[in-house]
């Protein structure tokens, strides 16, 4: 993917199985394109890697006719094996591949994403080279309970001093997405507050309309 096309990519939506069981994953991801999300990450930690690529292939058949880019979490050989568009990485995970392979295992992908929770992290990965990173987690939030909320600040930080797209993620809903685009973020990756709703649709296209009053 180029780089324009994936700066043009606003909100950043999740199928993760934690909260998705749902028999046509294709579906949830029809409807989270159906409400303006722009891009898709698959997270499934606790399936097994076949049924991980099992699981990314549908959801990337879905968003294929849509233009709409897939990301696996953290299986490269996933991400590869079901034609996704890239794979997002932690800290770890990307620590764990030693620096001389990491060019051969990520060549594959047309976009690699990486998780930062420091600015310093933020220009680490802007300096290997990545494609996107996200900031956070922002504010508190079941999906990461173990992590420490890094808070506005770090996004102001991020924005001022990283030039490669970054989507601020972390326990954002409608009612403090404000203070996050307030700070300077101009992307974000929603997880529960979409998936956790009634209608994914409507709920992905409120975060989106919130999106419309930045540039």
């Amino acid at each position: 993917m180029s780089s324009t096309r994936l700066a043009q990519c606003r909100l950043y939506g999740f199928i993760d199985a934690t909260y998705v069981d749902e028999p046509d994953p294709g579906e949830v991801a029809r409807e989270l394109i159906a409400g303006g999300v722009d891009i898709i990450q698959v997270r499934a930690k606790e399936r097994s890697h076949a049924e991980r690529v099992d699981l990314a292939m549908k959801i990337v058949s879905a968003a294929f006719q849509y233009s709409v880019p897939v990301i696996i979490n953290d299986d490269i050989e996933a991400a590869f094996e079901a034609g996704a568009d890239g794979v997002h990485l932690g800290q770890l995970d990307w620590a764990a591949i030693p620096r001389a392979e990491r060019a051969d295992r990520l060549a594959a992908m047309r976009i690699v994403g990486r998780s930062t929770h420091s600015l310093e992290e933020a220009l680490a990965a802007e300096h290997d080279g990545v494609d996107y990173i996200g900031v956070g987690p922002v504010f508190p939030t079941a999906t990461k309970p173990g992590a420490r909320p890094v808070g506005v600040e770090l996004v102001r930080e991020v924005a001022s001093k990283v030039k490669i797209p970054f989507f601020a993620i972390g326990g954002i809903t409608l009612d403090n997405v404000g203070q996050v685009l307030d700070a300077g973020a101009t992307r974000i990756a929603v997880v529960s507050a979409i998936l956790k709703t009634a209608d994914c649709t409507e709920a992905a296209a409120a975060f989106k309309q919130q999106l419309g009053r930045v540039k």
